[in-house]
């Protein structure tokens, strides 16, 4: 590689420290390797002999011992016996050779039968004394080592001996097998250091530099003498928090002594502080720390940041000249971080005597010792506020501090003096502080007997903030201290007023947000009912629950609304709503929806054609508000209509894009009626359909909005299951008590939507309540229908309104029989009122005429509409009911309550 300043370096000439490293790395490598190639190549060697001198006498023993063989000696022929087996073990154990021998050395057996009789080669002298004796020596087929051992008979003489050879070349060229895999470990290991010394190479080079060893000493002292001669500290702290270094201005400015190097932080004496920051590790720019009577600013970085050492470098200059400015900076910046914190902490809700209350406990935790706020009685009524301040009735509304003081509680009213400087200050919006209370500068004539009281429980100083929003004064806010020595001073009032001045802006935004509540939850509350009306179709129970503020948009205030409204014939209708939205337009878009039912519930129409005017009726609003450029639709509005009769139990429902109602049979069990589903209203294009239904005596019909079954935790099908299930069963709960019974069930401690209940408990006129007769289109039968309604009326105990009964039923039959076709029915129904209905096959409908005096006709509705309380037509599917209600004398019972 090219060297430093433009000399070329070859390999085997380096001159950079790393260079030399990695040259002497890889010889001790080579060496390392060659030394143990070498001993593993000797060590292969004696491994052979010795296997040699094992493996012979082993098989030597063996054959010896093996049964027959010393029986085969003693034998005619011990050649041809023992030969076989020589073969036959030699080959099995893989030696050279296994001779018997007599004890004369004469071989029995050989591999070479030409040798078989011949004497033995070797020192068989110890085997005859019973030794087993080894030795290595060079034969015909080289290098060898072979054993002998004695054979004995039963009674332990010798009278033989057995010879085991094998060649060292036989024994050693296992071991050899494995050369080729221990040079390949070898070059394995070699390439794998060589490798590894080339990557610690490369590191230490890139810690040098590249550098040689005169390079790195000239930087050396250059760099001592740079960091010997600055004005500035330089301490070096190490991973284990050991002084590493330390220059001459760093030992100057700590006090540090000369031999603190390798010395633990914590062991220096220095300031905690310092001590503190030097042991953290911690990143710390420009910052101030004490140290004896100077002020040292300390920048610390750490050294491992570009894979250095662990550890830290920290730098000291003193800066005890910017003392006076470090503490006004601190003042600031702690002044700054309050008012911050006052804008997290305060006007937190749209509550004005709570925002009062953040006021106080955050100036008595952070400002003061005592916090108090007073506002004027407007303010509190969410009123807009006079002016000034000044002779002006205001409440205490907050305070915080210990309770046993002399200032005002909770609660007091107060009116400022205006010849207090407080009263003063408030008529001109100016904020007053007193830096000594005991001086009683003209304060105390706000109240001559508390004033004392204050200064002996020890108030020494007060500030006083009128709250001012919109150039209005909303009330005054004081700070008082006692427990805290300092007064307040004139940079306190400033905070103080700035404090003051956010606080007042949350109480007027506060105060507006009341009013618009107030005015939208008194503008809700008159378009819903006030209460049940009279009726004795169903009994019924209602509940509803608007969305908690903050939840759902001006809480308190929503577009879900229901009614019960009283029908001709003893007949109710239940309808149960929901605008889209909360606020102020959802409370007018209800209202106006709840008028437009009323009204056409007035016109007695089926539940499917009430709805169909209704969504044509939203269909026109939208229109005309889209005209005028006013983004306040009514489209996604839902309603449900039902209407029940109490004299058949017959009940109609239709609804549009709302829940399906739910069913409670007298015997408890809860279902849900399949309602044919119509579009929101407002949609339009799709026409509306009735469910058509028979209800026994007993039952509940169950109507809400959507509300009551979802929420943000769970589906809208969880929720349905979990009504039907809180209603299965629920056949002896009153509507009051199946009201509480699904809102514990269903409804959270705070909804976020609006929920409307209604639930009826349906009954049945019995049939000595109701008379009903036909009547043929004769006009002579006008006399006989009087007579059977005189009957039933004297059996009613009814007699003071035969006359006007009889009166009202002859002038519709008689119209009926002159005007209508097909069959009439009269039905006679006590209620509340008494009720007579006639039913006839035409749609034609009476109106009332004024006739002349010299008319002879035209005068009967007009009678009818005398006499009668109301009166008016109902179209049934096959005609009309031309019906009319006369109030009962009083003391004739109703409809009795058979709860």
């Amino acid at each position: 590689m090219a060297g430093r300043y433009g000399r070329p370096r070859s390999v085997l000439r380096m001159r950079t420290v790393a260079g030399q490293v990695f040259l002497l790395q890889v010889a001790i490598v080579v060496l390392l390797v060659a030394a143990a190639m070498a001993a593993l190549v000797l060590q292969s060697r004696a491994d052979s002999e010795r296997e040699a001198r094992n493996r012979s006498v082993a098989v030597a023993e063996t054959f010896a011992n093996a049964p027959g063989t010393a029986e085969a000696l003693t034998g005619p022929d011990p050649t041809a016996v023992l030969q076989p087996r020589a073969e036959e073990a030699r080959k099995r154990s893989e030696v050279d050779f296994i001779v018997v021998l007599d004890t004369e050395g004469i071989r029995y057996t050989h591999p070479f039968t030409d040798r078989i009789g011949k004497r033995f080669v070797g020192n068989y002298a110890p085997a005859l004394a019973g030794d087993v004796v080894t030795e290595k020596i060079t034969g015909t087929i080289g290098p060898l080592v072979q054993a002998v051992v004695p054979i004995r008979a039963s009674d332990g003489k010798v009278v033989g001996m057995v010879s085991a050879g094998i060649t060292i070349a036989h024994v050693s060229g296992v071991v050899e097998d494995q050369f080729p895999l221990l040079f390949g470990s070898a070059a394995g290991v070699l390439m794998l250091t060589t490798g590894g010394t080339a990557l610690v190479t490369r590191r230490l080079r890139r810690q040098t530099h590249g550098l040689g060893p005169v390079e790195m000493t000239r930087m050396y002292e250059h760099h001592d003498a740079v960091l010997h001669a600055v004005r500035e500290g330089v301490v070096i702290v190490g991973g284990d928090g050991r002084l590493l270094l330390a220059n001459d201005e760093a030992r100057r400015l700590l006090g540090l002594p000369a031999d603190v190097d390798g010395s633990p932080v914590g062991d220096l004496g220095l300031e905690p502080r310092t001590a503190r920051l030097l042991a953290s590790g911690r990143i710390a720019t420009d910052e101030v720390v004490p140290v004896g009577d100077r002020l040292l600013a300390v920048n610390q970085r750490s050294t491992d940041q570009a894979g250095g050492p662990p550890g830290t470098v920290a730098t000291f200059r003193d800066t005890t000249e910017l003392q006076a400015l470090t503490g006004r900076v601190d003042v600031a910046r702690g002044r700054l971080k309050l008012l911050y914190d006052a804008g997290t902490e305060i006007g937190t809700t749209l509550d004005v005597v709570r925002t009062c209350e953040e006021l106080c406990e955050f100036a008595a935790a952070r400002f003061a010792d005592f916090a108090t706020v007073d506002l004027v009685e407007a303010v509190l009524r969410g009123e807009e506020p006079t002016a000034t301040g000044v002779d002006v009735d205001m409440r205490r509304t907050a305070f915080s501090g210990p309770d046993d003081t002399a200032l005002y509680p909770i609660g007091h009213a107060i009116r400022f003096l205006p010849t207090t400087p407080l009263g003063s200050g408030l008529g001109k919006g100016d904020a007053v502080l007193e830096t000594d209370l005991s001086a009683f500068t003209g304060w105390q004539r706000q109240d001559p007997v508390r004033a004392p009281q204050l200064v002996d429980y020890g108030m020494h100083s007060m500030i006083a903030v009128p709250l001012r929003a919109r150039g209005v004064v909303l009330g005054v806010a004081m700070f008082w201290r006692a427990g805290t020595p300092e007064p307040f001073e004139e940079e306190d009032l400033s905070l103080a007023e700035e404090l003051v001045a956010r606080a007042a802006v949350s109480v007027d935004n506060a105060r507006r947000y009341s009013r618009e509540h107030t005015m939208a939850v008194t503008l809700q509350r008159s378009l819903l009912p006030r209460g049940l009306p009279e009726q004795t179709a169903l009994d019924m129970a209602y509940r509803y629950r608007p969305a908690q503020a903050g939840l759902g948009g001006l809480g308190g205030v929503g577009g879900d609304w229901f009614d019960i409204i009283p029908l001709p014939g003893a007949r109710v209708a239940l309808v149960v709503g929901d605008v889209v939205g909360h606020g102020l337009h959802a409370a007018a878009t209800m209202g106006r929806l709840r008028t437009a039912v009323h009204n056409f519930s007035s016109l007695d129409l089926p539940p499917d054609e009430l709805l169909w005017h209704l969504d044509e009726l939203v269909a026109r609003i939208d229109q005309d508000e889209t005209d005028d450029g006013v983004d306040a639709s009514v489209t996604g509005a839902t309603c449900i209509y039902a209407i029940y009769d109490p004299v058949s139990g017959h009940c109609s429902i239709a609804r549009a894009g709302h829940l399906q109602p739910a069913i409670v049979l007298p015997d408890g069990t809860a279902e849900f009626a399949d309602v044919p589903g119509g579009p929101p209203l407002g949609l339009g294009g799709m026409p509306f359909e009735t469910l058509e239904l028979r209800l026994p005596e007993g039952s509940r019909l169950v109507l809400y909005t959507d509300g009551l079954v979802e929420d943000r935790e769970r589906e809208i099908d969880e929720g349905l299951e979990l009504l039907r299930r809180t209603l299965d069963r629920d056949g002896g709960r009153t509507p009051e008590e199946t009201c509480e019974a699904v809102l514990a069930a269903l409804v959270p401690e705070r909804p976020r939507d609006d929920i409307a209940l209604l639930v009826g408990r349906t009954r049945v006129l019995t049939s000595d309540r109701v008379a009903q007769w036909d009547v043929p289109a004769d006009p002579a039968a006008v006399r006989e229908a009087r007579a059977a309604v005189s009957r039933k009326l004297a059996e009613w105990d009814l007699g003071e309104e035969v006359f006007t009964t009889e009166l009202i039923l002859s002038e519709l039959v008689t119209n009926a029989i002159r005007y209508a076709d097909g069959p009439i029915q009269v039905r006679l129904i006590r209620d509340r009122s008494l009720i007579c209905e006639v039913a006839d096959r035409s749609s034609t409908s009476p109106h009332l005429r004024q006739a002349a005096i010299t008319d002879e006709g035209g005068r009967g509705l007009f009678l009818v509409a005398q006499f009668a309380k109301r009166w008016g037509t109902r179209y049934t599917a096959d005609g009309k009911v031309i019906w009319t209600e006369q109030p009962l004398s009083p003391g004739v019972p109703a409809l009795v309550d058979r709860d």
